[in-house]
């Protein structure tokens, strides 16, 4: 069975019941299911490639263009509207598609931030991308009525772009497989029915925002709130509001939300799950917020090219710097630097198999069989491995009782005199300084040691604190050598558009 049939069936159980409101209107599951068959037609029409892209703010017009590619028999590939000019042209140009499903406002505003206004409502696209626009499009009456394709558990349904830590992004291509496994593995974990109601903000090209917050929510049969911006306030309004289930969010979201001045103990005692994932959540954010208002945050733990998820916290299964057992289905192996088995409570890169595994990336045949690796060679006491594993690049270990610990990535570990330092424990012991608002780490080259810390640091506006002071304050945390030699402060540290801090754009000189 496809992630578009399951959805498919629970709409038509439910198809007056509101399926998703977002900052615009409602849609009940009939019109969403009514507006895809709409846009599936329009898609016909249009184009005959099979890879067809969408761009569009986190809103009910997303799973709308999003099923009706899927009706259609497309390829999704979901468009990241914060990049820059000449990285939306490479991820359009290397998928293979030559229409885009959007609406004029993004193009709109597209435009304004590229500095290429006033162009009709064609915004910066090249000229010879075909437009699908979702705000033109009628869909009054009754919707021109479509069978389901029958999709196989490996024919492709998305092809997610990650934001990369080399030159250029790669095409992540997950199956219909991946996600109905993903989905469905996350509802049983999570113990999610159709009376969770979601708030969602998180953008849906990303990995998070699309399975989360679009799929799961639709595949539960439950009601799902977009806001396209991120406006702390405007959070807090929502969740007093609609008395949200269910928040996902990433770390630096829930950091703001404790500038928002006017929330009361109560106003969010109706989230069971506030789920915190793409970074590590700093402790200083997760006490203030459990401190303050109640709110105990869990978090989660997963790539893109997992469709996301494999480790949740969960109120029934939770602690404590942890990301909590892999979900049902999902199998978590620790190597070391020779891809040998580790043991429990043992530090190595993680490895990830399960139906939730991406097929592999778009056009890079040999960078697929670079993050895959068959441990069976390795196997002991006749444990059932699989076939392949993913290479994660993050380092961590598991508990005696399977639970999850990341304690930094393996290429961004440190090597300090023969030491192995990750950057995160010194990150923590910063961004607990009442002035500082955060922090990033990396390694910057010393002939005698190898590497020492390099720390910048993002401090809270309207403050002022000194580098001696800072390196007092981890001298009384940390050992003498995990001490930033240096520490260089600026406005803002950069991010990708999910909040994860880039140290690629960092220098060390």
């Amino acid at each position: 069975m496809s992630i578009l049939f399951s959805i498919l069936r629970q709409s038509l159980r439910r198809m007056h019941q509101t399926a998703v409101i977002d900052d615009q209107r409602e849609y009940t599951y009939g019109q969403v299911i009514g507006g895809a068959m709409f846009v599936a037609d329009q898609i016909d029409a249009t184009t005959d490639r099979k890879h067809i892209g969408i761009l569009l703010p986190t809103s009910g017009a997303f799973p709308i263009a999003l099923l009706g590619a899927w009706l259609a028999r497309r390829v999704v590939v979901p468009l990241n509207y914060m990049l820059k000019p000449d990285e939306l042209g490479y991820v359009i140009a290397d998928s293979d598609i030559d229409t885009i499903i959007t609406v004029g406002p993004m193009l709109d505003y597209m435009g304004q931030q590229w500095g290429t206004a006033g162009s009709g409502g064609q915004g910066p696209i090249p000229d010879d991308i075909h437009r699908i626009f979702l705000d033109q499009i009628d869909v009054t009456g009754l919707p021109p009525l479509r069978w389901p394709p029958i999709y196989s558990g490996d024919d492709l349904a998305v092809i997610l772009y990650t934001s990369g830590t080399s030159a250029r992004p790669k095409g992540v291509m997950l199956s219909h497989e991946n996600f109905e496994a993903n989905v469905d593995a996350a509802i049983e974990h999570a113990q999610l029915t159709q009376a969770d109601i979601f708030l969602g903000v998180l953008p849906q090209f990303h990995s998070f925002g699309l399975t989360g917050l679009t799929l799961l929510p639709l595949r539960v049969g439950s009601c799902v709130v977009y806001t396209a911006r991120f406006v702390p306030k405007q959070i807090v309004r929502l969740i007093k509001r609609y008395q949200p289930d269910v928040f996902m969010a990433i770390p630096s979201m829930f950091s703001a939300l404790l500038s928002v001045k006017d929330i009361e103990l109560g106003d969010f005692v109706s989230i069971r799950l506030a789920i915190s994932g793409g970074e590590p959540l700093p402790n200083a954010t997760f006490e203030a917020l459990l401190d303050q208002y109640g709110l105990r945050v869990y978090e989660g733990y997963g790539l893109t090219e997992t469709a996301p998820i494999t480790n949740w916290c969960t109120p029934a299964q939770n602690r404590i710097n942890s990301v909590g057992p892999a979900l049902p289905g999902v199998d978590i192996r620790i190597v070391d630097d020779h891809d040998k088995l580790l043991d429990a409570n043992q530090d190595g890169e993680i490895l990830i198999a399960g139906k939730n595994v991406m097929a592999g990336y778009y056009h890079l045949p040999r960078q697929t069989a670079q993050v895959f690796v068959d441990l069976r060679s390795n196997n002991r006491n006749g444990e059932n491995l699989a076939p392949r594993y993913f290479r994660s690049g993050d380092i961590g270990h598991v508990d005696d009782d399977g639970y999850l610990y990341i304690t930094g990535r393996k290429k961004e570990m440190l090597i300090i005199s023969g030491e192995n330092v990750f950057p995160r424990e010194i990150e923590e012991v910063l961004n607990k300084h009442e002035l500082v608002k955060d922090s990033a780490i990396i390694g910057k080259p010393d002939p005698i040691r190898g590497e020492v810390p390099l720390a910048y640091v993002e401090v809270k506006e309207g403050s002022h604190v000194d580098d001696t002071q800072l390196r007092a304050w981890c001298r009384q945390q940390l050992a003498g050598y995990k001490v930033p030699r240096e520490i260089r402060h600026i406005d803002q540290l950069p991010r990708n558009s999910t909040g994860k801090i880039l140290r690629r754009k960092l220098q060390a000189d």
